[in-house]
């Protein structure tokens, strides 16, 4: 009996006896907020035991809370399987050959409707039997490299995910796709910047920020945009393909140093700071907006360097933070800190002999801004001056985790802490740039006249 009421106890377990209907089964409900229909999910083990679990006819899930219910009937029975068939890829000899490594994340997850969770299940395969257009773009081959969620990826992955790469580049693919959870899809991308130099074809970092039961999911459209920049683009960089506008019109591909997720909840989340995007992408075209790009090549040399030194961390300065946050860092042997700072570059000033006791004993200190757009310009006011004095050194406009990234496999190469500063300071893929164009930074403000009038020719 418990079977046919997958999850339910208590008070919703005894509504679904008394009507008889079942999990899996099509449901009408009357409540007191009115009527609903449509499948009666699992319930989640986790869950409370008031309210049932109803997927509509759009595809959305709702709760209904037992207290409201009037009457429900079940009115037909079949039992879903969220499991999308493994399909093998056809092959073309005309098409490019293109590598799809799968890491895990929500472009290449399900809805666990026992736990209520989604997890990384989708095997790479399953993608191409969820996304049928993808063979009209290449061949793709595919390989599990992890199943983790993107906030469970670090330097172990990032090597990896390097060394793997650079094999493929050897054997002749045309263009590298890795499937990608959104939460620090922006760190590997800086992590695979570094590791990954050089590269003759294009390195596409790609996710979802809706899972693929969802109907507003971004899976599929940004699986297509991603494939066919790495079979096509002539963009011979790491990039992030997700979407630009919050529509299905078009993918933005953002340089791999330069991106960061800005929104907890929006397909649109993904932007390029400080610059403008590599390109625009949809199902027939690319576009490039920018032409300072590295160029796809014939040759099969790339650089790989899988170095990273875990003992690096990043602070972001807060009033009246303690000077046993910096301590603390060393005593248990880090040998690198980025700091988030304020303004320019600033922190306070009882942070001022601790960071001198880091210095002294071999410790790399880089200032970036939390501002996230401009530059650090420490030499300004006496502040910054000050700390540079005692050994922090200015990390230019790159991004804070881009730095931190950056000093990991800076130090997981050298000792030494000229040739740290050496690789630190030296632009790598746009890390530092020499200005920010004008339409580098942008932040409309909804509400005043002028940007609500703009907003009304993109905004239907």
């Amino acid at each position: 009996m418990t079977d046919l009421f997958k999850g339910y106890r208590g008070e919703a377990l005894v509504v679904l006896k008394k009507y008889n209907v079942r999990v899996w089964g099509q449901a009408h409900i009357k409540t007191t907020r009115g009527d609903f229909e449509g499948i009666l999910l699992p319930r989640s083990e986790n869950d409370d035991a008031r309210h049932l679990v109803l997927k509509l006819a759009t595809g959305y899930n709702i709760g209904i809370a037992t207290d409201t219910i009037l009457d429900m009937k079940e009115t037909g029975y079949k039992e879903a399987h969220y499991k999308i068939p493994e399909k093998e890829f056809p092959f073309s000899p005309e098409k490019p050959n293109v590598k799809l490594f799968g890491t895990g994340g929500t472009i290449a997850s399900r809805l666990d409707y026992r736990t209520g969770a989604v997890i990384p299940a989708f095997s790479p395969g399953e993608l191409y039997g969820a996304v049928p257009e993808l063979a009209d773009i290449s061949n793709l081959t595919t390989e599990k490299l992890f199943a983790v969620f993107s906030e469970n990826m670090g330097p172990e992955q990032y090597k990896k995910l390097a060394v793997s790469i650079g094999k493929e580049i050897e054997k002749g693919i045309d263009g590298i796709v890795i499937g990608h959870g959104t939460d620090t899809m922006h760190h590997t991308a800086a992590a695979l910047s570094y590791m990954v130099q050089d590269s003759p074809v294009p390195i596409v970092l790609v996710g979802s920020q809706r899972s693929s039961d969802r109907p507003s999911s971004d899976a599929a459209l940004n699986l297509i945009h991603s494939t066919k920049t790495a079979a096509e683009s002539d963009i011979a960089e790491v990039m992030v393909c997700m979407f630009g506008p919050t529509s299905d019109k078009y993918s933005l591909l953002h340089q791999g140093t330069r991106v960061r997720k800005m929104h907890s909840s929006y397909r649109s989340t993904f932007r390029t700071i400080g610059e403008i995007p590599l390109a625009m992408v949809d199902r027939n075209k690319i576009t490039p907006i920018r032409n300072d790009y590295h160029r796809r090549r014939k040759d099969r040399q790339v650089k790989i360097f899988p170095y990273f030194e875990e003992k690096v961390s990043i602070v972001y300065y807060y009033p009246n933070m303690q000077p046993d946050i910096i301590d603390s860092l060393v005593d248990n042997g880090y040998r690198g800190i980025i700091i988030a700072g304020t303004g320019l570059g600033h922190v306070n000033k009882p942070l001022y002999p601790a960071i001198e006791r880091a210095t002294r004993k071999g410790v790399a200190i880089y200032m970036t801004v939390q501002t996230l757009w401009g530059y650090v310009h420490m030499f300004v006011y006496d502040t910054g001056r000050d700390l540079m004095s005692k050994g922090i050194i200015p990390a230019e406009n790159m991004l804070p985790e881009v730095a931190y990234i950056k000093l990991g496999w800076a130090l997981g190469q050298t000792d030494d802490l000229d040739e740290v500063r050496r690789l630190m300071l030296t632009p790598i893929c746009g890390d530092i740039t020499k200005r920010e164009p004008y339409n580098g930074y942008l932040i409309f403000q909804g509400g005043i006249p002028e940007v609500e009038e703009f907003l009304k020719t993109i905004h239907k």
